[in-house]
């Protein structure tokens, strides 16, 4: 069976993928204007598209909750797609201020700083080399290189919702076994 506009409030409750398919491909210009509207002031197309699946991410966890009809559910998404575009605004909004004050206060690294930063660059090198290859590319030109999800899935021959899955399991992963760090720098 597939999703119709009378139906895929239903199979998204049980969680069945055409429904979210449905979702993305009827809702998504609405999503993009309010997440466009909130996170453009930013200037960073990375965190917009971030949040954008942070918001599908979100219908597809909390479908359960929704109790209404097909109108009810625009009026749903909606405020899901604001509330997340303010707590990204936010977020990034407070890393730039920390960022801008500390470099205020501190203009001149001082060669631990250098000697610290370069540790931290080899423990993430080191994690990334922990993933698959695939997984190890889409990271590499995602977060070093900035290509969008959409270049890195025609870079790579994949779909959006495969390079999407695998950075969201990808960063589970590392965070795990960034837990798993010994104090000197070396991998357990």
């Amino acid at each position: 069976m597939k999703s119709t506009d009378k139906n895929f409030i239903q199979r998204l409750q049980r969680q069945e993928e055409d429904a979210l398919e449905f979702i993305v491909d009827n809702y998504l210009p609405l999503i993009k204007g309010i997440t466009h509207k909130i996170l453009s002031p930013l200037k960073n197309e990375g965190i917009i598209e971030e949040c954008i699946n942070d918001i599908f991410l979100s219908i597809w966890n909390n479908s359960k909750k929704f109790h209404g009809d097909s109108t009810d559910f625009r009026k749903w998404i909606c405020a899901i797609a604001k509330f997340k575009s303010i707590d990204s605004y936010r977020k990034a909004t407070k890393k730039v201020e920390f960022t801008s004050s500390y470099t205020d206060v501190n203009l001149e690294k001082s060669a631990e700083d250098e000697l610290i930063m370069m540790e931290d660059r080899t423990e993430l090198l080191q994690l990334i080399e922990l993933l698959e290859p695939v997984d190890r590319d889409i990271f590499i030109l995602k977060f070093f290189l900035g290509f969008k999800n959409e270049d890195i899935s025609i870079k790579l021959g994949l779909t959006k919702a495969s390079i999407d899955n695998r950075i969201y399991r990808g960063k589970k992963k590392l965070n795990q076994k960034a837990t798993n760090l010994k104090l000197g720098g070396s991998v357990v």
